[in-house]
Protein backbone atom coordinates (compact mmCIF):
# COMPACT_ATOMS: atom_id res chain seq x y z
CA UNK A 1 0.00 0.00 0.00
CA UNK A 2 2.63 2.71 0.95
CA UNK A 3 4.59 2.02 -2.30
CA UNK A 4 1.08 3.27 -4.08
CA UNK A 5 1.20 6.23 -2.00
CA UNK A 6 4.01 7.29 -3.06
CA UNK A 7 3.94 6.64 -6.64
CA UNK A 8 0.93 8.92 -6.78
CA UNK A 9 2.63 11.67 -5.04
CA UNK A 10 5.41 11.42 -7.63
CA UNK A 11 3.31 11.22 -10.61
CA UNK A 12 1.13 14.58 -9.18
CA UNK A 13 4.93 16.71 -8.56
CA UNK A 14 5.94 15.39 -12.33
CA UNK A 15 2.76 16.34 -13.82
CA UNK A 16 3.20 19.92 -11.21
CA UNK A 17 6.73 20.04 -12.74
CA UNK A 18 5.52 20.24 -16.27
CA UNK A 19 3.12 22.45 -15.81
CA UNK A 20 5.77 24.87 -14.75
CA UNK A 21 8.35 24.06 -17.41
CA UNK A 22 5.40 25.03 -19.81
CA UNK A 23 4.47 28.35 -17.89
CA UNK A 24 7.82 29.69 -18.24
CA UNK A 25 9.52 28.40 -21.57
CA UNK A 26 6.34 27.45 -23.97
CA UNK A 27 9.15 25.14 -25.85
CA UNK A 28 8.15 21.18 -26.46
CA UNK A 29 12.42 20.64 -26.61
CA UNK A 30 12.65 21.50 -22.65
CA UNK A 31 9.25 20.30 -21.80
CA UNK A 32 10.29 16.77 -23.45
CA UNK A 33 13.88 17.31 -21.13
CA UNK A 34 12.29 18.25 -18.59
CA UNK A 35 9.53 15.65 -18.10
CA UNK A 36 13.27 13.10 -18.55
CA UNK A 37 14.48 15.12 -15.16
CA UNK A 38 11.78 16.57 -13.39
CA UNK A 39 13.31 16.24 -9.96
CA UNK A 40 16.04 18.29 -10.67
CA UNK A 41 13.99 20.62 -12.58
CA UNK A 42 11.47 20.91 -9.54
CA UNK A 43 14.61 21.38 -7.24
CA UNK A 44 16.31 24.46 -9.90
CA UNK A 45 13.07 26.12 -9.36
CA UNK A 46 12.60 26.17 -6.08
CA UNK A 47 16.14 27.11 -5.42
CA UNK A 48 16.18 30.26 -8.09
CA UNK A 49 12.71 31.44 -6.88
CA UNK A 50 9.98 31.00 -9.23
CA UNK A 51 8.05 29.44 -7.28
CA UNK A 52 8.14 32.34 -4.24
CA UNK A 53 5.58 34.90 -3.72
CA UNK A 54 2.70 32.92 -4.45
CA UNK A 55 3.90 31.87 -7.95
CA UNK A 56 3.52 28.01 -6.67
CA UNK A 57 -0.57 28.54 -6.68
CA UNK A 58 -0.87 30.82 -9.57
CA UNK A 59 0.95 28.70 -12.12
CA UNK A 60 -1.67 25.47 -11.32
CA UNK A 61 -4.62 27.91 -11.94
CA UNK A 62 -3.78 29.92 -14.78
CA UNK A 63 -4.58 26.51 -17.02
CA UNK A 64 -7.89 26.14 -15.56
CA UNK A 65 -8.74 29.89 -15.75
Amino acid sequence: MKKRETSILYLVLGLYTLMISWYYNHSLILLLIHYLFWPVYLVYELLIGHLANGMWKTIPLSYFN
